[in-house]
């Protein structure tokens, strides 16, 4: 019984942290970036780990290794949560975000996997495509 108690009381110490870290994170304008994970083009390839920044020339998914993917022009075209073998790669509790970026060009597409409590700054970053624009079906 002792150890049930420690173990939630460790569980709800390292919940409150990350909740403090994220809080501070928004606060400060997010200097650091969204992190996520993100599969480029949408649909192919494997999971890679980056980060989201914002800034006034838009904003641009920046891998670990890689070349940055600007997302000009970007729209979110569907938000949902991962498949079984998805959360295998990403964790199973994100959300991701289908986007399409740039005009007409091949490979235009991005999925950008976040966590629930990050989801609406990527959305604030890459708006959701409304049903009047011409983004492109995911």
């Amino acid at each position: 019984m002792i150890e049930f108690l420690v173990g939630a009381a460790a569980a709800c110490g390292v919940g409150w942290l990350i909740r403090r870290k994220q809080r501070q994170r928004l606060a400060a304008g997010s200097p650091d970036g969204i992190p996520c994970m993100a599969r480029h083009p949408a649909g192919a390839g494997r999971w890679r780990m980056g980060r989201v920044f914002t800034g006034p020339g838009g904003a641009r998914w920046v891998p670990r290794r890689g070349e940055p993917v600007a997302l000009t022009g970007g729209r979110a075209t569907g938000v949902r949560a991962p498949s079984v073998k998805e959360g295998m790669a990403i964790n199973p509790g994100s959300r991701i975000v289908a986007c399409a970026y740039g005009s007409g060009e091949p490979g235009g597409t991005i999925e950008i996997a976040v966590m629930p409590l990050d989801l609406a700054e990527l959305l604030a970053a890459v708006p959701q495509a409304g049903p009047d624009t011409d983004a492109p079906a995911p």
